[in-house]
C-alpha cells in the first residue's frame, strides 16, 4: 500500500499536533524547560508511528504496541542525553496514546445501561492499556549499551 499525498499531509499535520499536545501536557506536568522539546518529540514520534500502523491496517491494540516501542526507545535516548529520568519522557510521551476516550465511553455506556457496548469498549481499552505497558516493559528491560556514544560530556 502506498500513501497518497493527502495521507502524508495528514500524517505530518498529526505529527506536529501530537507534539504540541504532548508539549502542553509536559508544561502542565511541570517538566524542566530543557526537556520540553524532547518530550514533544517523543510524543509526536509515538503518535506518528501509531497512525502509520493504523493506516496499514493494525487495530488499536496492535498499533499501540507498534508505536510504544519506538516511543520508549526515544524516551530512553532523551533521558540519557539530557541526564533526566526516563519517566519524564515516558509519562508525557504516551499522553497521545492513552485511551482516554475509551475509558470515558466505557463508563458512559455503563451508566446508560448499555452493558454490551460498555464491555466491548472496556475490553478494547484494557487491551490498549496492557499493550502500552508491555511495550514499555520490553524496551526498558533491554540493557543500555555501554560506551562513549551514550554519554554526553
Amino acid at each position: 500500500m502506498t500513501l497518497t499525498s493527502t495521507q502524508i499531509g495528514q500524517l505530518v499535520a498529526q505529527f506536529f499536533l501530537a507534539g504540541a499536545g504532548t508539549l502542553s501536557f509536559a508544561v502542565l506536568f511541570a517538566c524542566p524547560k530543557r526537556t520540553l522539546p524532547c518530550c514533544a518529540l517523543v510524543g509526536a514520534v509515538g503518535w506518528f508511528v501509531y497512525e502509520l500502523a493504523v493506516l496499514y491496517g493494525a487495530d488499536a491494540a496492535a498499533a499501540s504496541l507498534i508505536a510504544v516501542i519506538p516511543l520508549s526507545l526515544a524516551a530512553r535516548i532523551c533521558a540519557v542525553l539530557l541526564k533526566t529520568p526516563v519517566t519524564v519522557f515516558l509519562l508525557t510521551g504516551i499522553f497521545p496514546l492513552v485511551p482516554g476516550a475509551g475509558i470515558y465511553y466505557t463508563a458512559y455506556y455503563f451508566i446508560q445501561g448499555e452493558n454490551a457496548l460498555s464491555l466491548a469498549n472496556g475490553i478494547s481499552t484494557f487491551k490498549v492499556a496492557v499493550t502500552l505497558a508491555v511495550g514499555i516493559a520490553l524496551v526498558l528491560g533491554l540493557p543500555m549499551p555501554s560506551g562513549h556514544a551514550w554519554k554526553r560530556k
